[in-house]
């Protein structure tokens, strides 16, 4: 068994994917309508769904935004250089929410980024994950 995908519903979708692929670096892998549904599916990831998970999109046609709610807690991308990665993030006008530094009680040096919905994005660099 693995993890195929997580889901996340999304107000707009073109700003998502740009956010997904321009901004994290993650390449559209598919996208599909369903009329009859009226929603739209786009897959996004940095590995091919056949060797990694990667992240489900589902817009709604007829919903603009979504109350986040307080049980979903984020997603997680391993980088390189955190401070690297954040500065590129911080120039594409994305919000960095928590600048890179140790974790609390800890040495993994994390940061945080919003995605356009309010998705929290936590980025743990590799070299110092414990």
């Amino acid at each position: 068994m693995r993890i195929l995908h997580a889901m996340i519903r999304v107000g707009d979708l073109e700003r998502s994917i740009d956010f997904y692929t321009r901004v994290l670096g993650m390449r559209l892998l598919r996208k599909k309508d369903y009329p009859e549904g009226k929603f739209t599916l786009a897959f996004v990831g940095y590995d091919d769904e056949t060797e990694g998970a990667v992240i489900e999109l589902t817009h709604n046609w007829e919903k603009e935004s979504y109350d986040l709610g307080d049980g979903f807690g984020h997603v997680a991308i391993g980088v390189d250089d955190i401070y690297a990665v954040c500065d590129r993030i911080r120039e594409s006008g994305a919000l960095i929410t928590r600048e890179p530094g140790a974790m609390k009680h800890g040495s993994t040096v994390i940061a945080f980024v919003k995605d356009p919905d309010g998705y929290a994005i936590e980025l743990i660099e590799r070299s110092s994950q414990v």
